[in-house]
């Protein structure tokens, strides 16, 4: 209830019968202050002496007990983390929350809300979270841990090391990548599954999740692949979760997706940022750069995507999804620091165009150091021309210390707006990354007995 707004809490309190005040009191601090306010004593009252008229039953005393269409009201103002909670409180909203029309709801609610609050999934310290990220210029801007990744069972608490977000599904890779797991936050669903093998080392394989889209149904997809073109290592294959299967895919290229290249899926197929191979026989530092993707449906890469700007070695330069919808690079340069976040207004397997520059920054009188190339996840609000990029502290005051301690939050905008956000001290050197999150109603097809679970609290 603490997590409703003040009108719709009244509505579902007043509901309830006489006897019942002291139960819902005590439920928590924003219920007791409620209830002794004089506007919900009089619509209680008034209510009480409706149902007396009515000769309803006198039974009613809990909120389990609320009318279905007040019930179904209440709880699809509930954030997703929530949901677990109420659907635990009594068999009544347990089979509620599971209702198709209840979902369309709810997913419509969240939407919206999200216009306002954008949640991200993100990896900080080997845990994963569920945050809540609300830009405005002006005032304090919000960004809230809304929500932890955990086993039910303490002493099987897995590390991870990496997220992918497709489709309201979450793809988690796990330190030691013995197994992957597939994470539907919105239902609490997990499906756990084995790589074919693991032959080369851990930390060079790149991952990607996304869907073939047909009459009949969604086949969701994993596409995991390592390329060491100076160790002539080349690997690629896919899993399909329908299938519970790996295949083993035929890719010959001209172009090379660096290790820690952090993918982005937007309407079911998955974006990189490339270098052309060889660039060892290149006299000049310049390299050629684009973007890649692999479409799901066909099962293979498309062809080079032109980027905005030119990069150079050393240079950073990040992906990120706006609304699900289009594609957002951040570019930094080495040399002056220089950001720049580009927009795309079309974005397709084959085809991109960009719009205007979304946002150019000298950082340099700021925060005097660059993004890392390994890191530098960013979300956009374009409505209020803000940009919030996550990273560690590189302690610029103090040009001794060589291993940061704290994760930040950088907020970035227009005229020099600048502000940092301390997420608290790490105790790992790995950058926080992430990815947006909006949740779906996809269903994982669970397919056995389910050893560990993955839930969010």
């Amino acid at each position: 209830m603490s997590d409703l707004p003040n009108d719709l809490a009244e509505e579902a309190l007043s509901k309830l019968p006489v006897t019942s005040p002291r139960g819902f009191r005590s439920a928590c601090r924003k219920c007791n202050t409620l209830s002794k306010y004089r506007s919900f004593t009089i619509k209680h009252r008034a209510q009480a002496k409706a149902a007396t008229k009515e000769k309803l039953p006198a039974k009613m005393t809990t909120m389990s007990d609320l009318p279905s269409d007040l019930a179904e009201e209440v709880l699809s103002r509930l954030p997703v983390t929530s949901l677990r909670g109420f659907r635990a409180a009594c068999k009544k909203w347990n089979t509620l929350s599971k209702d198709r029309s209840f979902t369309r709801k709810h997913l419509a609610q969240a939407k919206a809300a999200a216009a306002r609050e954008f949640m991200v999934v993100m990896v900080m310290d080997s845990q994963v979270y569920l945050m809540g990220i609300n830009l405005c210029k002006g005032v304090d801007e919000t960004i809230n841990r809304q929500g932890k990744l955990i086993s039910l069972d303490d002493s099987n608490q897995v590390d991870i090391s990496r997220v992918y977000h497709c489709d309201g599904l979450v793809l988690c890779i796990p330190k030691d990548c013995s197994r992957l797991v597939v994470w539907n936050p919105y239902w609490g669903q997990t499906l756990w599954f084995k790589p074919s093998s693991l032959r080369h080392k851990r930390h060079l394989y790149r991952y990607a999740v996304g869907y073939q889209n047909s009459k009949s149904c969604c086949s969701y997809k994993i596409l995991r692949f390592v390329e060491v073109s100076s160790e002539s290592i080349v690997e690629y294959e896919i899993y399909e979760l329908n299938s519970n299967s790996w295949r083993v895919l035929d890719v010959t290229s001209d172009w090379h997706i660096l290790f820690f290249a952090h993918g982005v899926t937007l309407k079911r197929n998955t974006y990189w940022f490339a270098l052309e191979k060889y660039r060892e026989r290149r006299s000049t530092v310049e390299i050629p750069d684009f973007l890649i993707c692999f479409d799901f449906t066909k099962e293979r890469f498309g062809p080079r995507l032109r980027l905005p700007f030119r990069s150079y070695d050393e240079d950073t330069v990040t992906l990120s999804s706006v609304r699900e919808e289009q594609l957002a690079v951040l570019f930094q340069r080495e040399d002056n620091l220089h950001l720049e976040i580009w927009v795309t207004t079309k974005i397709e397997p084959e085809v991109v165009s960009w719009s205007k520059l979304f946002l150019a920054v000298d950082m340099e009188p700021l925060t005097d150091f660059q993004f890392g190339v390994t890191g530098g996840s960013f979300f956009i609000d374009e409505e209020k021309k803000l940009a919030v990029v996550f990273d560690k502290d590189k302690d610029r005051d103090n040009i001794e210390v060589q291993t940061p301690r704290r994760n930040f939050a950088y907020i970035i905008g227009e005229d020099g707006y600048f502000r940092d956000v301390d997420l608290k001290e790490t105790s790992v050197c790995a950058p926080p990354l992430g990815c947006l999150y909006v949740p779906s109603s996809v269903q994982i097809k669970q397919r056995g007995k389910r050893k560990k679970n993955l839930i969010v609290y």
